[in-house]
């Protein structure tokens, strides 16, 4: 299907995912809004299953945001040591715990502009808390998901930063299905669409991208 409106590409893509995987989710390990909210601010630039190697003694040790807040940011490193930028993320977690008890009597906050007053917490961050906590039509923009919307062709090669992208996805996509589609497009860039070498053999969506299209064209 060469040249495939965009329109038709996103039709194609959410019946299939919505059909095949109707209930994706994150896999991130978290038993509560606020290990999820840690377990988000560790996997910057880190992979889930790190994340999850190191979360267990460090939920045990800090169970909630009181914990953290009465910590520091060396013993919360000697927790994370082994985490992407330790340094950088054990400060952040003890400052995220102190505004949340300072500020927010130690709840998650439940919309995206209050979530990224706290440290470490971007709008990437953000949008998986509202999304995955508060169910919201918010869509995180990872390097898996800006990877995938491009290279199917679901945004223009113009929408060169996350939140172009974020923009684009969010006008195509219904937004009772925004929080899945999140996690559709994560799990497609992270086991199909690899960075490297994409394993189109195995796609089952290579008839709507406009990667493959361009790759296997004649003439």
């Amino acid at each position: 299907m060469i040249f495939m409106q965009r329109k038709e590409r996103y039709r194609l893509l959410l019946d299939y995912f919505t059909t095949n995987f109707p209930e994706p989710e994150t896999e991130l390990h978290y038993s509560n809004p606020f290990e999820l909210l840690v377990a988000v601010v560790l996997s910057a630039q880190c992979t889930d299953k790190r994340v999850n190697i190191v979360t267990p003694p460090l939920f045990e040790r800090f169970p909630d945001p009181e914990s953290l807040a009465l910590s520091n940011s060396e013993e919360v490193f000697s927790y994370i040591r082994s985490i992407s930028y330790p340094n950088n993320k054990s400060k952040h977690l003890v400052g995220l715990g102190r505004m949340l008890v300072e500020e927010y009597g130690s709840e998650i906050p439940a919309t995206i502009e209050e979530l990224q007053k706290l440290p470490g917490v971007g709008r990437k961050t953000a949008n998986v808390i509202a999304s995955v906590i508060f169910n919201q039509p918010a869509m995180a923009v990872d390097t898996h998901v800006y990877r995938v919307s491009h290279r199917m062709g679901l945004v223009p090669s113009t929408a060169t930063t996350p939140l172009a992208v974020e923009k684009v996805l969010m006008k195509h996509i219904p937004a009772q299905l925004v929080p899945k589609a999140h996690h559709w497009l994560i799990l497609h860039g992270r086991y199909i669409c690899l960075a490297r070498t994409p394993k189109c053999g195995e796609c089952k969506l290579k008839h709507i991208c406009a990667y493959y299209e361009k790759k296997n064209k004649v003439g």
